[in-house]
């Protein structure tokens, strides 16, 4: 396993509302993930996944607490810079896949490079990185449909290319399964789980037990706190 790490947090908190109505939805979260580990993420409703998700997602920030992305501290960043930083590191994939309607394949997958101010590249250049990862997850005949002209599995697998275009440090997928049938739901864990083969760091959320197994180990949340963290037996990517 490679030693570069990708998340270090030490004792994240997150505080909700004030005196008597004052909640813990984090209370002292500690995690590590290393360069090309596949982590799952559990715990029942209230335990915190959400909340701890989002913070790792850089679309919220702690009460408290450190969060280092890729050796950078994003702790105390403002909206704007999280957002840079969200647009550079990660790849985000969701489970209702938040694809723009009546906006092609191809162009759902381009608008990340869109919002890139730090890389020059040309309308050609963009495509082309497009393509390439629309290729990787196997729609290369679907670049030109429109999301409601394809299936449920079709539009996650647009969705993890979105995610992949800009070769981000990580890839958050929040419930990746949720909204598909056992067959579809099992060819994106296994598209998932070639792309962790290949090198990615991926730190998913999931309520599915069968799901989490596909993932190196399993960090379950009760409360706020880490309940237990259990080893999937998964290998490391090389």
């Amino acid at each position: 396993m490679s030693t570069r790490m990708i998340i270090e947090t030490k004792d994240l908190t997150q505080i909700y509302g004030m005196g008597d109505a004052r909640v813990a939805a984090l209370d002292g979260v500690s995690i590590s993930v290393y360069e090309g580990e596949f982590v799952a993420i559990m715990g029942p409703s209230g335990s915190g996944k959400s909340t701890l998700m989002n913070i790792l997602g850089c679309l919220s920030r702690p009460t408290s607490g450190e969060y280092f992305l890729d050796n950078e501290d994003v702790s105390d960043l403002d909206k704007i810079e999280l957002a840079a930083i969200r647009n550079k590191k990660i790849g985000y994939i969701f489970q209702s896949y938040n694809l723009l309607s009546r906006t092609t394949a191809l162009d759902n997958v381009v608008l990340p490079l869109q919002y890139d101010r730090e890389t020059e590249r040309t309308t050609e250049e963009r495509e082309e990185m497009a393509v390439k990862v629309l290729e990787m997850v196997g729609l290369g005949d679907r670049m030109q449909h429109q999301p409601q002209e394809l299936s449920g599995g079709q539009q996650q697998r647009v969705a993890i290319a979105r995610a992949l275009v800009n070769e981000p440090v990580l890839i958050m997928a929040d419930e990746p399964t949720g909204n598909l049938d056992s067959k579809s739901g099992a060819e994106i864990m296994d598209l998932l789980h070639r792309l962790h083969s290949e090198g990615a760091t991926i730190v998913m959320v999931t309520h599915d037990p069968e799901i989490a197994t596909y993932t190196q180990r399993t960090i379950h949340l009760r409360d706020g706190k880490i309940d237990k963290v259990i080893s999937n037996g998964k290998k490391a990517a090389k």
